[in-house]
């Protein structure tokens, strides 16, 4: 079977200042890859290519089979079947849980929307605070808040750009927890960036190192438990 999403040879630039080079990855369905690495290493970049926010120098990223950009086209971000958990959450704060979550699903009649929305709270346990505002939450029901909003659409592909680095250790251990049950419940594929190796152990199937805009290494998650310590990241 053909991986879900195939990235290849994905260069981009900020003006004369190279930050990926030749980046190439693969994830199959339902698969979880973490990409971890030192800040400025290019992972939030790599994240934003993938989503549509940004476009590659050169390179092309096929999701699905489907060319989203390479061959000289470019599929819009709101047109590809990605979702994206922003580190920081960007959630509205003017808008209610439910809203939230609802907020990319206006095409959707009222009673139909209204009944993902239920369903994707109860999904991640959430179903009694739909009526609340974002700074009446936790940091750990935010984060829930922020990927209900992402799955609520039904992605292919779920990113999470540094999704616990805002959380304490306790609430960063749960919200781990968490976010691999509601990974593990909806069959979703992701790919998570983090600076931090036990993000990375707990949540990946597969693990990639990334350091100056470049993957390093690549392996199953239970190889690099075992060789961790030989890896320039291991702190």
């Amino acid at each position: 079977m053909a991986p879900l999403l195939q990235v290849r040879d994905l260069r981009f630039a900020h003006g004369r200042r190279s930050v990926l080079h030749d980046v190439s990855l693969e994830i199959d369905e339902g698969g979880v890859l973490v990409i971890v690495g030192p800040s400025g290493c290019g992972k939030t970049t790599l994240l934003r290519v993938i989503a549509g926010l940004e476009l590659p120098t050169s390179g092309s990223v096929y999701l699905g089979g489907k060319a989203l950009c390479g061959e000289g086209r470019s599929v819009p971000p709101e047109q590809r079947p990605i979702g994206m958990v922003f580190q920081g959450l960007a959630l509205f704060p003017h808008l209610t849980v439910a809203g939230n979550v609802g907020f990319g699903l206006a095409h959707l009649k009222r009673a139909e929307r209204e009944a993902m929305v239920e369903q994707e709270l109860e999904s991640v346990d959430l179903s009694g605070l739909k009526d609340r505002y974002p700074h009446q939450l936790s940091g750990g029901q935010q984060q829930r808040v922020a990927i209900a909003r992402a799955l609520a659409r039904r992605p292919r592909l779920l990113l999470m750009d540094e999704p616990f680095s805002d959380l304490d250790a306790h609430t960063r251990s749960a919200v781990r927890a968490e976010v691999q049950r509601i990974l593990r419940a909806h069959g979703t594929a992701a790919i998570i960036v983090s600076h931090d190796r036990e993000d990375a152990l707990h949540l990946g199937d597969r693990i990639a190192l990334m350091d100056d805009g470049r993957i390093i290494s690549e392996d199953a998650a239970d190889a690099l438990r075992r060789s961790w310590k030989t890896h320039p990241f291991a702190q």
